[in-house]
Formats: C-alpha cells, structure tokens, sequence
C-alpha cells in the first residue's frame, strides 16, 4: 500500500495532489511537497493543450516548474487529438514535464457544454482518438487520466473509458466517484471505483472523491482496493495534510504513531498563511499580485477558528505582506485546532443538470468534433 508506479516514476506514499483551477500553482505545490518531504506527486494546474502549443504567456508561466520538483507533472486538457498530440510531443521535446495526465473530469458548464471535460467520454471514438494521439506522441513519457463515472446516472462512462484507456497505452487512471451532474455535491461513489480496479487490472486506479482526512485516504485504499489516492479539495487551507498522509500510509496497515497528525494551533495556520501569500508574490513578480491572489484562500485556512466576519474579510482584502501580517497579528493566535475542521472544504454544491451540446447524447459512437472554442482561454480552468 505504501508505493504506486506511473510509468518510471514510483510514488510512495501513493497520493497525488488534484490539479485544481488556480490552486495547484508553484507555490502551492512547494507547501504541499514541504509538509510531505517530498513525498508524493503534484500536479499542475489544467493546460490547454492549444494554448501550450502557442506558447500563450500564461500558460508558459504555469508550466514552470521549481528545480526541486521531481517528477514534474502537467495535466493538459484538450478536446482536439491534431492539438493535443502537438502538446504531448512539445513536452517530450522540450523537456517541460516527467509526466502527463489528461483532464476528463472538468464538469463545470463553460467546459461541457461544449463537449470537453467530464462530457468528452461518453463520444468512446473521440476519446480513443485523444488517448491514442496522446501515447503516441509523448515520447515514452507516462500518459494518465482523471475522468467522473459520466455524464450523469443514465450516462455511465468510466467502465467503457477505463477499457479503452487501457487499450490505447495510457499508464494509469484517476477515478473520482461523482457524475458531472453532481458536481461537487452528494457523496463520492467508493463502490465504482473499486468496480474500475476490478475492470482495469493491467493498470494503477487512483481513487478521488471525499478524501478529508488521512484517516479517509487509507480507508478508500482498503475498501476499494484502489493502488492510490488523488486528493482535492481536502487540502484546501491545508497543506500540511500531505504530511498527515505521509505518515498514514508509512503506518499502515496499523495506525500511525500518536501525534503523528499535524494539528495545528492558529499561529501555525498564521504562519503557512503569511509564507503562501509570500510565495505567490514571488512567483507572480509582485508582492501585491501574489497577495490579491491568496485573498481566496483565507476562508479555507481559517475555517473553524474564531476570527469573525469583518475581520475575516478585512484579511480577504488585505493588499500587502505587512497588511496581512498585521491582521493575523490582531487574531488570538493561541486557539488550537477547531473540532470539526476536518471536514468537507471548497465546493459542495451539485447541478443536477449537465449542460451539453446539442444532441451530444443522441449517439455514444459518434465520430464527433468538439468546437476549437472549448479550448480558448481556459489554461487554469
């Protein structure tokens, strides 16, 4: 339970950082890596396959990776095979990453109503085509992909996806138990994750979906078999749950040692605060820039404390390191680990609806092309 192997590549404990839309950036992965000793593999922010293959400005910026990252990881999201087999052979080429994984997870609407993200599996020959063009091109780097069980209940893709990834070289596979139709709401589905791992044999199946905890992840492994986890929003304002993990999956199958967990006082908290707002600043060029864009990290990080409404928002429109600084200087720094804080962070809404193109249901098989739209102006999410 201790080590999952993408291609060359062993992971060990076998967790992966879930890219997340302006989330996973460089510093946020240093935090993460920080807390686990390295431990474990992060992954990018999504790329558009289009915007990589033109050299767009941001999407080269969130392709740079830290010289301590190993292996480093990029996940593209592409609805096109031409584009996305361009992109696989410039990373080959250019050195840009150790590993690639593919984004058929997205559900949110600006991505599927026009055929990308977690639509684009049930087109099966689209699919096939993108996986295919993928392998071929990314020059024995390890090819993976994360997807949803579908559409929604009545549109069940990830058995038939899961075949033919395996069919088309792709090294391993992400599951996270949720249709697009739930969004992020209900519960993770546990039991078709372990129905893929029963499915797909030949390959690693990582499970995705209500990972809050350490406790949580190897739970996930026991009961679904699954060879690893990708964990989301449970690291939200949490870095240091990759250190909680680290010494999970060292203890299992007993429990870890006492005190292993890392239940942070405020003033810890304060502190990974005040370093990830600096970090974005200096990744950005400016220390404004990197500071505006941890405003939306506060409520993450101090969940369950008691801070307040107003300050709580004074912090969220704080424009310096100083300002930030002394805002947290204002807070009882004293208060340990808030019970119950441990629990579903980020996003919990569902849709019930997917938005889709027209008549994308009407044929599974269909040789369907996405609109080159789908791919604009969307590296980062």
């Amino acid at each position: 339970m201790s080590e999952l192997q993408i291609g060359p590549h062993t992971v060990s404990p076998p967790v992966v950082l879930a890219p997340m839309a302006g989330i996973t950036n460089a510093p946020f992965r240093t935090l993460c890596r920080e807390f686990s000793g390295g431990r474990g593999l992060f992954v990018s922010e999504m790329i558009t396959t289009r915007a990589l293959v033109e050299r767009d400005a941001k999407t080269m910026r969130l392709v740079h990776f830290d010289g301590t990252e190993k292996p480093r990881s990029i996940q593209l999201y592409g609805v096109d095979p031409a584009y996305t087999g361009r992109a696989a052979r410039m990373i080959a080429d250019e050195d840009l990453a150790d590993h690639i994984d593919l984004n058929f997870g997205c559900p949110v609407p600006k991505v599927t109503r026009k055929g990308g993200g977690s639509a684009l599996p049930y087109k099966r020959n689209l699919l096939r085509a993108i996986l295919r063009e993928a392998v071929r091109n990314a020059g024995g780097l390890p090819v993976t992909m994360k997807m949803r069980k579908g559409i929604d209940d009545d549109h069940l893709t990830y058995l038939d996806a899961g075949r033919i990834a395996v069919e088309e070289g792709v090294t391993a596979i992400a599951l996270h138990g949720r249709t697009a139709a739930q969004h992020y709401g209900g519960t993770a589905d546990w039991d078709t994750i372990a129905r893929l791992k029963e499915h797909v044999p030949e390959i690693p199946v990582l499970g995705n979906g209500d990972i809050w905890s350490a406790d949580d992840a190897v739970r996930m492994v026991r009961e679904t078999g699954c060879d690893g986890v990708v964990v989301g929003r449970g690291c939200l304002g949490r870095p240091w749950l990759f250190g909680d993990l680290v010494a999970a999956f060292d203890a299992a199958p007993g429990p870890p040692a006492v005190d292993a967990y890392a239940r942070p006082a405020l003033k810890e908290v304060a502190g990974v605060m005040l370093r990830h707002a600096e970090l974005l600043g200096q990744w950005l060029g400016d220390e404004r820039r990197g500071v505006v864009d941890f405003r939306k990290h506060v409520p993450w990080y101090t969940k369950g404390f008691s801070v307040g409404k107003e300050l709580r928002h004074r912090m969220a429109m704080a424009g310096s390191l100083a300002e930030l600084d002394d805002l947290l200087g204002t807070l009882d720094l004293d208060q340990p680990w808030p019970v119950g804080a441990d629990g579903p962070r980020g996003r919990t809404a569902g849709r019930n609806k997917v938005v889709l193109p027209e008549g994308w249901l009407a044929d599974p098989y269909e040789c369907a092309r996405v609109d080159a739209g789908a791919e604009l102006d969307t590296s980062g999410g």
